[in-house]
């Protein structure tokens, strides 16, 4: 095996890591796959007698990508959090065998991403190498262009922020989350007020993203989303795990309607979200309607 072969081989082992690095840190499954792209490259040109520790020279090299794109992205106006969503990692349900499972039941949920998308570039930089990956500061410091303490400083003031949006861990059983999702849409097919608000939190809170032209439409309260509930006309299903929690691909027509993402916890749904952006919408549903 040459050089190259080598290195092609043991860069795949740790793609799914740097993969997992960078989507964290972007937001963006497309971005995401660009900065590990880019690390592939540094290292096909690299001096692979050089690189003591591979694994780690790869993550700095793609938390040093994703921290310039983090800073090249054009700052948008301070909207609100809910007024945009993350791309979520949308793959068909029922087709995955339990370690799979397991992996997609420990992804980073859209509440998270969408706080995570409100943090400066370096403080998220910090918070996601520190607190998700546990890299040590020193490491941080380097990647960042800070001091070790300026770096612990930037994790500290991350997690302040994301503690304080109080994100709700989702149920961690995938059967358990089908069987109250299945409840919902029985219920919503059927028009049935009282059984959507029995299989709704009462403080739940419904996002519906219709992209960059359009103001999200936020709905909190059972009886508000119980109201709103219904399938659009001949609408159909199909059954998604949307950033490791259960969601559906909605068509209508035949063509990609809609995406949404439900988090369960205690038997009951606390959250939706849905895209509605139809050029997200189409490339999001690909992995699902190929």
């Amino acid at each position: 095996m040459d050089e190259n072969d080598w290195l092609a081989e043991h860069f795949e082992r740790h793609r799914p890591r740097l993969r997992a690095v960078a989507y964290r840190m972007l937001g963006s499954r497309a971005e995401a796959d660009d900065a590990v792209q880019d690390a592939w490259l540094r290292l096909s040109t690299a001096d692979a007698d050089e690189i003591d520790n591979l694994g780690g020279w790869l993550t700095t090299v793609v938390a040093r990508e994703c921290l310039h794109m983090l800073r090249s992205r054009r700052r948008r106006p301070e909207d609100p959090l809910d007024t945009h969503l993350p791309d979520p990692v949308v793959v068909p349900d029922g087709l995955l065998d339990p370690e799979q499972e397991a992996l997609l039941a420990d992804s980073v949920g859209l509440a998270m991403l969408v706080v995570l998308d409100r943090l400066s570039p370096a403080e998220r930089v910090a918070f996601v190498l520190h607190d998700m990956f546990e890299l040590p500061f020193d490491e941080i410091a380097d990647i960042a262009g800070r001091t070790p303490a300026a770096a612990r400083q930037l994790a500290s003031r991350a997690r302040r922020r994301v503690h304080s949006a109080e994100i709700v861990r989702p149920e961690r059983d995938l059967a358990r989350q089908r069987r109250v999702v299945s409840a919902f849409y029985a219920a919503a097919r059927a028009g049935d007020f009282d059984a959507l608000v029995q299989v709704l939190d009462p403080d739940i809170v419904l996002r519906t993203d219709f992209g960059a032209d359009r103001p999200a439409v936020v709905l909190r309260g059972a009886a508000a989303v119980a109201a709103e509930a219904r399938a659009p006309r001949g609408g159909q299903l199909r059954p998604a795990l949307v950033n490791g929690v259960v969601g559906a691909v909605i068509t209508l027509a035949g063509q990609p309607f809609s995406v949404m993402a439900f988090t369960v916890a205690d038997d009951r749904i606390v959250r939706i979200d849905v895209i509605r952006d139809a050029d997200r919408v189409r490339r999001l549903a690909s992995t699902v309607l190929d």
